[in-house]
This record gives structure tokens, sequence and C-alpha cells, in this order.
């Protein structure tokens, strides 16, 4: 088994077990995050999932250069495309715990998921011009997380920057020291699940709506239409009946 699948409270952890290989992207480990998270949107109790890789040197080291040969079916970049679109499409918010390096198809894996919190020795980016590859695929969520000419340097050198560097531009949200790395992640994990999963839900595929769209008049729209479902939730009912009656709501996810 490739992929490790762990319930903690109401996260779903879905750890790369392949530490040997610098937790590489193979397909089945790719066929494994996929089917995991699938399987997280029929589990009632999950409200959140949590993606990482096993150990403490690799988050995930990128594809596996030389695994794909033999290989029938999917093609690799129809594979990373798959998995890349589950987690930006997913209902439930997706946490990147970055244990290690997160590099090439990692990086966009972790740029994929909704937030990132990192250990701060940890190392990020896309060395594949060193070996006279370009991080393809992977440059459709590349330009959407990262601030342009900083993507562009990366690419083109292949440099990998820090974990602080990649907080201050942003692909990060929290850098803390390894120690604390698992309890930053099940504190943002219990945050996540404590507020409305119809909202969260609703929320996450209105903010990625409305990004792809061209125009600020098409978002503008697109959003208005979000907010008249919004409108209709119950839980939005019971959020402000509980915050007038000062009490915690009581979420039905409807």
């Amino acid at each position: 088994m490739t992929v490790r699948e762990e319930v903690r409270g109401h996260a779903l952890w879905l750890t790369i077990d392949r530490e040997e290989r610098r937790n590489a992207l193979g397909p089945e480990v790719m066929d494994g995050l996929t089917a995991g998270l699938a399987r997280a949107e029929g589990e009632e109790d999950v409200r959140v999932v949590v993606v990482t890789g096993a150990g403490e040197k690799a988050f995930c080291a990128g594809g596996d250069i030389g695994g794909f040969a033999s290989e029938d079916g999917p093609t690799p970049a129809e594979r990373i495309g798959r998995l890349l679109g589950s987690i930006r499409e997913h209902p439930l918010p997706v946490v990147a715990r970055v244990n290690g390096r997160a590099l090439g198809g990692g990086f966009g894996l972790m740029l994929a998921c909704d937030l990132v919190v990192a250990a701060d020795d940890v190392e990020v980016g896309t060395p594949e011009v060193n070996i006279g590859l370009w991080p393809h695929v992977i440059t459709a969520v590349i330009q959407r997380e990262v601030p342009r000419k900083v993507a562009l340097e990366m690419m083109l050198t292949g440099r990998r920057v820090s974990a602080r560097e990649a907080e201050r531009w942003g692909m990060i949200n929290n850098v803390v020291p390894r120690m604390g790395l698992d309890a930053a992640v099940d504190d943002l994990a219990a945050e996540l699940a404590s507020k409305s999963p119809a909202v969260l839900r609703l929320g996450k595929r209105s903010f990625r709506g409305a990004e792809d769209l061209a125009s600020f008049d098409e978002a503008l729209a697109y959003l208005g239409e979000r907010l008249g479902e919004h409108l209709a939730l119950e839980d939005l009912a019971e959020g402000v009946a509980a915050f007038l009656e000062k009490r915690e709501p009581r979420w039905r996810g409807r």
C-alpha cells in the first residue's frame, strides 16, 4: 500500500508511504491519493483532508522518473492532472502537512492544497530544468498560487526556496518548528471541522470558481449566484440564531 489512510478526529490523513523513494509520485501513489480523496467525500464524520508524506525527509520529491515506462492506462500527465483537479474541486478543505522537501510534482501537490502547514527546515521548488525537464502540468497550479516573476525564476533556474521564503510569497500559510508540526496541523484541522461543512463546501466552490473567470463582471455575476445559494442554507439560519442566543451553533451540514 503506497498511500495510508487514517482518521484523526474529523480529519482523514492521506500519507504517501514511499519513504525509500522520497514519497515520489508513481502511478499507485497518484491513484491512491485520488481514491482517498473520493472516499473522504462519502464519510459523514470527515470534514477535513490532510495530505502528507512518510518520514521527515520528503513530503513528496516529485514524479517517479522511470516509474511510468511500462505503465498502461492513463498517462503521467493525465494522472497528475486528475489528482490536482480532485483536490481543487474537492468539497472539503484539503491541508498539506509538509514534513520534508516538496519538489516538482510534489511542489504542485502542495500548492494544489487549500492550506499548507510546513516544518521550518524544508525546501520547496521546481528543479526539473536541471535534468532537462519542465514542470508543464503543474504550471496550471503554480500560475494560480505563486507571483509571476517568482514562479518564472524558480522554474527557469531550478532554485529551491526555504519554507520561510515560501511563506513570505504566500505559498505556505504557516511555518512551525518540526516538533510542533503535528500539533499545528491538528489544531488547524479542528478549527476547520468546527465550521459549517455546508458553508465551507459552498465557500470553497465560490472562491475557486470566481478566480478562473476572465472578467471582473463575470466574477461578480457568478458570486451573486453563490450568495443566492448561501442564503438558502439551514446552517446560515442556525449560525445567526446561535449568535443572537449566545451559544455554539449546531451545524447540520445543509
